[in-house]
This record gives C-alpha cells, sequence and structure tokens, in this order.
C-alpha cells in the first residue's frame, strides 16, 4: 500500500502566504505567536494558564452540560473531558466548521480528525496536562446557501428553504424528503445500516440543525472525547461583552487588521486579504435575524437591512442586559473563542490560517494570547483499482498534481513513438543566431535587435509546430488519454482537490466507522505536509 507526503507549496493548491508559514519563513514571524511544535505547545499552556481563570471554566462546563442533555448516551472520554475542563490543567486544541448538511467536503472530517491526532501526541509529551480536541459550531453564521447541500456519487442534494438569522436556530422540518432520496442512493450493508440510523437520529430526530450537527458529529467523533461547544449562548457572550463593547467604542479591530495588511504589503504578500476588517466587526441578532451592526453618523448606531438605529447609550444597556444579541463576524469569533476558551491552537485550512494571520497585532492589543496555528491535514485518497491503474501507467502519486494537460501531454511525449520534443531543433537555431550576431557586433551593431526579433519569431514557430503535433498525437492515442482524463477526473473532480467534493459518506459506506481510525494512524499534524494515501480494499 502506497502512501506518501509531499509539500503544500509542491501540490499548487497552496498559497504563498501559507506556505510561507507551515515552511517557517522569517517574513512572516511577525505575524504569529509560535510555531506548531512539542516545546512551543508547552510555552504555549504556561501562557494561557496566567490569562484564563477558573471562573470562566466554570462557566464553560456549565454551558457544555447544558448542550450535551440531548445526546443520551456519552462516552467515556467526554464525560471526561466534560468533567477535566474546570481543571486548571486541562486546555482545548480547537477546530471549527460551518454547520454542512452530512459534513459537506471531507475537510470538514480532516479538521476534526487533526485536533483529535494532535491532543493525543501533546498528552503523550506532556502527561500532567489533559488537551482536549474541541469542535467549535459556526451557529452564529447566516449563509445557509453554504450549507444547504452535500454531493454522493456526483449527485448534488440540495435542501431548498426559506430561512433568515443564525443558522443553528433553523428547524429541521423539510430535511426528510431529501434523506430519503440519499438513502435510497446507498447500498445495502451494514455500514449504510447504521449510517441511516444515525441521520435517522441527528437529522430527523431532533429539533433545529445545531442539535443535528452536535449528534452527529459526537456519533462520529465522542469515542475519541471530542467535545462540540455552540457558541451563541447568553453565559458566554457575557464574559465577551467588554471585548464587544470596546468595538463599539473605538473600533479596534478594524485598525489593527488594516496595519497588519499594510505590513503585509510591504513584506511583499500583495494578496487579495481572506477577509477585510469593517467599521464595525458585529452582528446584531433580532427576531430571527442577524444583520450587520454600522456607524450611522457620530454617536449613532444602525442595523443594516433594518430602520433601526441606536445611539452609543442605548447600544450599550442592551449588550448589559442581552449580550446574546451581540454576534462577531469571522474576525472577530476568534478573540471571542480564545476568550470563552482555554485554548492553545487553532486548526484550519489555508484561508482560515490567512485571515488568523490578520489578527495577531488586534490579539497583541487585547492583551489576549494569540494561540497556535496549525495546517489541518490534507490528504488525496486514491483507491486500490486507480492505484493499479496509475502503475500500470507509470505515474506516481505526486505527478498527479502537475495539472491534468501537463500529465497528459508527459504521458502522449513518453508513450508516443516519434520524438514530439523539439527543443533540439529550437537549441540549433540559437547557435545559428549566435553566429548572426557576432557578426552584427562586428559590423552595425544596430542589426542585432533584427537578428533577435528574427530568432525569437522562428523558435515561436518551433513552439507552435511543436504544439500542433502533440495535439495530433493526442488525437492519435486518444484511448490513452481519455482513460488518464478519467483517472484524473475520479481524483480531482472538476480539476479541484478531491477533499473540496468528496463527501464522507462514500467512504462510510464502504468502510464504516473504521475509516477514521485508519486515517488517524495516517495524519501526523506536526509534518504539515499533504497526504497521498492509497486506501486498502478493506481495513
Amino acid at each position: 500500500m502506497q502512501s506518501k507526503k509531499i509539500k503544500h507549496r509542491t501540490t499548487g493548491f497552496s498559497n504563498r502566504l501559507i506556505s510561507d508559514y507551515i515552511d517557517g519563513a522569517r517574513d512572516l514571524k511577525k505575524f504569529y505567536n509560535r510555531k506548531p511544535n512539542i516545546d512551543n505547545f508547552f510555552k504555549q499552556l504556561k501562557e494561557k494558564e496566567l490569562n484564563f481563570s477558573s471562573a470562566k471554566r466554570e462557566i464553560l462546563h456549565k454551558v457544555l452540560i447544558k448542550q450535551y442533555q440531548n445526546i443520551k448516551v456519552l462516552s467515556p472520554k467526554v464525560k471526561k473531558n466534560l468533567f477535566s475542563i474546570k481543571n486548571r490543567n486541562t486546555f482545548t486544541i480547537t477546530t471549527g466548521h460551518q454547520l454542512s448538511l452530512m459534513t459537506g467536503p471531507i475537510y470538514f472530517i480532516y479538521k476534526i480528525l487533526t485536533a483529535i491526532s494532535l491532543s493525543k501526541k501533546l498528552s503523550k509529551a506532556h502527561p500532567k496536562y489533559n488537551f482536549v480536541p474541541f469542535f467549535w459550531m459556526a451557529t452564529e453564521d447566516h449563509d445557509f446557501d453554504e450549507i444547504s447541500s452535500f454531493s454522493y456519487k456526483g449527485k448534488k442534494f440540495n435542501w431548498n428553504k426559506r430561512t433568515s438569522g443564525p443558522v443553528g436556530d433553523i428547524s429541521n422540518k423539510g430535511l426528510e424528503n431529501i434523506f430519503k432520496m440519499f438513502n435510497d442512493q446507498l447500498s445495502k450493508n451494514s455500514n449504510t445500516i447504521k449510517l441511516k440510523s444515525i441521520i435517522k437520529n441527528s437529522y430527523l430526530s431532533s429539533g433545529n440543525l445545531a442539535s443535528a450537527t452536535r449528534i452527529l458529529v459526537n456519533e462520529f467523533f465522542g469515542k475519541y472525547g471530542l467535545l462540540i461547544l455552540d457558541p451563541n449562548d447568553k453565559s458566554l457572550k457575557k464574559i465577551f461583552s467588554p471585548i464587544i463593547k470596546s468595538e463599539l467604542s473605538f473600533q479596534e479591530c478594524q485598525y489593527s487588521v488594516n496595519k497588519t495588511l499594510e505590513l503585509f504589503k510591504k513584506k511583499s504578500y500583495n494578496f487579495k486579504p481572506q477577509v477585510k476588517p469593517r467599521e464595525i466587526n458585529l452582528f446584531f441578532i433580532q427576531n430571527k435575524t442577524r444583520n450587520r451592526i454600522y456607524i450611522k453618523s457620530p454617536g449613532i448606531f444602525g442595523i443594516d437591512k433594518t430602520d433601526i438605529t441606536f445611539n452609543k447609550k442605548e447600544i450599550l444597556d442592551i449588550l448589559k442586559s442581552n449580550p446574546e444579541k451581540f454576534s462577531p463576524n469571522v474576525l472577530m469569533r476568534t478573540i471571542y473563542q480564545e476568550t470563552i476558551l482555554p485554548n492553545l491552537c487553532y486548526v484550519g485550512g489555508k484561508a482560515e490560517l490567512s485571515y488568523w494571520l490578520e489578527l495577531f497585532e488586534y490579539f497583541k492589543n487585547k492583551k489576549i494570547p494569540f494561540p497556535i496555528l496549525v495546517h489541518r491535514n490534507s490528504a488525496l485518497l486514491i483507491n486500490r483499482k486507480i492505484s493499479i491503474k496509475l502503475k500500470k501507467m507509470d505515474i506516481d502519486f505526486d505527478q498527479l498534481f502537475i495539472g491534468r494537460s501537463a500529465l497528459i501531454n508527459k504521458k502522449v511525449r513518453e508513450i508516443s513513438d516519434i520524438n514530439l520534443d523539439l527543443d533540439f531543433q529550437k537549441k540549433n537555431l540559437e547557435k545559428q543566431f549566435k553566429t548572426l550576431k557576432d557578426l552584427a557586433s562586428k559590423t552595425d551593431k544596430t542589426f542585432i535587435n533584427a537578428v533577435n526579433a528574427e530568432m525569437t519569431k522562428q523558435i515561436k514557430g518551433i513552439s507552435k509546430l511543436e504544439k500542433r503535433l502533440l495535439k495530433a498525437q493526442r488525437i492519435k492515442l486518444k484511448d490513452h488519454v481519455e482513460r488518464l482524463v478519467l483517472i484524473h477526473e475520479s481524483l480531482f473532480p472538476s480539476e479541484g482537490l478531491q477533499e473540496r467534493s468528496l463527501n464522507f459518506s462514500e467512504l462510510y459506506e464502504i468502510y464504516g466507522s473504521k475509516i477514521i481510525d485508519f486515517l488517524l494512524k495516517k495524519f501526523h499534524p506536526f509534518s504539515q505536509k499533504f497526504d497521498l494515501l492509497e486506501l486498502p480494499e478493506k481495513i
């Protein structure tokens, strides 16, 4: 069984900022606190220990106990972690995601597996401390379109529903028909029987999307001790209210993030910011809606898409009595998380880590420890049949990342019975024109420009001929090309990463829950590399 790890930079799917962060580039050291390694985690927990009170732990514990009431059977590890969260020597390793239907693309699962794997390794390295894998549900997000569908073997299942406000509060009514159609597509075996039972107990037996997601995720990962939090809670928002007040009063987030983005530009990171800060980075939740707070005029706050306005005293009075009405946007969610959790680390993908790196200055200003950032495990999963085909075609796993067209051209050149590489002709031309340039330099130097222009023209002509030859040979080797296209499409749907379209149910149908243990053994969070994994026929 083959497996391989390659750098994210070489996949062609990682941006320079995150590739540089993973590789430890000097230019980025001003934008984070500590790199992910065993020793730095110990330093991080010592810093967090001084900045996280027992009172916060007690509130967090009570909120978690309340939220777990609807889960009938808790694993021993979940029970242990729910209790230990009150202890000073317990810290969280957090990842989070939107409430994607059926978990959405499989990188949802990879994030959680990375957090679990990292917690295990830290527990072995520092046995005097407890490290709890933690899943932050993005229940306050209101972008329903992003979470309302999932794919299974190329077929898309859409939840068409008119809704507004935080997605965690959305009623599960209307999901019955979607899951009936999905269940009809599944093959009949012991794994799918179990999967259908999980769906019934989560989506079809609970009131809203937050509850369903908690039950679903707990079913898959409860035995590893994963704790799941809905942050849309009045007690937790009360802890966060001083920072909300500061944001309303002084707009500190925008100032700090813009300052960091300017530094990125000076370091030649001329990229489009993952998230741009607003003047006020908060939303207001009311009447099942979540709308942006903005400054309408000096001292007057407006609520987007409404006629509602507040003066400063009015809005601060609401914050004092009803902190749950205030919801952080994607940037301030980070500092909300670090305010209410005894957290050491955030596990995320390249987009998430990109906006986390925008926030280091803001965390410093608020005197809140900036967590260690860990890039989640990423993987290309290759089944046994495809692996055998690739071996017969003499294609290494890492060659798949050069791109579909480049890979096809490479293989066509290799199996062609004629030489399609005309580089030797170009080199001969360059030699001939060098002689002409030498002559020109001894006679009329202005003639050199004309010689260079003619050389460029003729080399371009050879390149065009080379492309036409390659195209003709691709047609001649049509069967080989079509086979390769089918293989590449199965691994890179629409030439994108598999992990951004494959749903976990396709693996669960074949392997059941054993696939989780398999991936957990293969994923190494400190490697910070992309995994190329051959899947066995059986686990």
